[in-house]
C-alpha cells in the first residue's frame, strides 16, 4: 500500500527524526526505572523528551517564523530539562555512566540541531546557547 497521506515539513527535520527516535529510546530505558518514580522521575524525563518533537510539530503550524522559533526555544528548552533528568537519573544510579555519555552526547546533536533552526528560523545570527550566556551573564544571582 502506498502513502497517501500529506507529510508535513517537521516531519522532514533532521532534528524531528532524532527526536522522536531519542524519546523512543527514553521511553524504554524509564521501563526499567523503579516503580516508586513513576509519578516522579520517569514521568518528567518522559514529558520532557517528548516535549522536544511535539513542539517542532506544533511550532510548524505557526504563521510567522517568529512563532515558529518561538516553539524551537521550548524544544530547546525541553532538551536542557532532559539533561537534569539524565543527569538525576546518573546520580540515583538508574543508568550506568556509558549509557549516560551515549544519552548525553545524542542529546548534544538535538541541541545543536535545535539551534541552527532557531537560528535559520530568525534569519540572525543569534542563537540560544548566547542567548542563555548573555542572560546569564547580564544577571547578577
Amino acid at each position: 500500500m502506498r502513502n497517501t497521506f500529506y507529510t508535513y515539513s517537521f516531519e522532514k527535520l533532521d532534528v524531528y527524526q532524532l527526536a522522536r527516535k531519542y524519546r523512543v529510546e527514553i521511553k524504554k530505558l524509564t521501563l526499567s526505572f523503579p516503580s516508586d518514580e513513576k509519578f516522579e522521575l520517569t514521568s518528567q524525563i518522559r514529558r520532557s523528551t517528548s516535549s522536544i518533537a511535539t513542539n517542532l510539530a506544533e511550532g510548524s503550524g505557526r504563521a510567522s517564523s517568529k512563532d515558529q522559533a518561538y516553539f524551537t526555544n521550548i524544544s530547546f528548552s525541553s532538551a536542557l530539562e532532559t539533561i537534569d533528568h539524565l543527569t538525576y537519573s546518573l546520580d540515583m544510579g538508574y543508568i550506568l555512566q556509558d549509557l549516560y555519555i551515549e544519552l548525553r552526547l545524542r542529546l548534544d546533536i538535538i541541541i545543536q540541531k535545535l539551534n541552527s533552526l532557531y537560528k535559520y528560523q530568525l534569519g540572525s545570527e543569534k542563537d540560544l546557547k548566547t542567548k542563555i550566556k548573555n542572560d546569564v551573564s547580564g544577571n547578577s544571582l
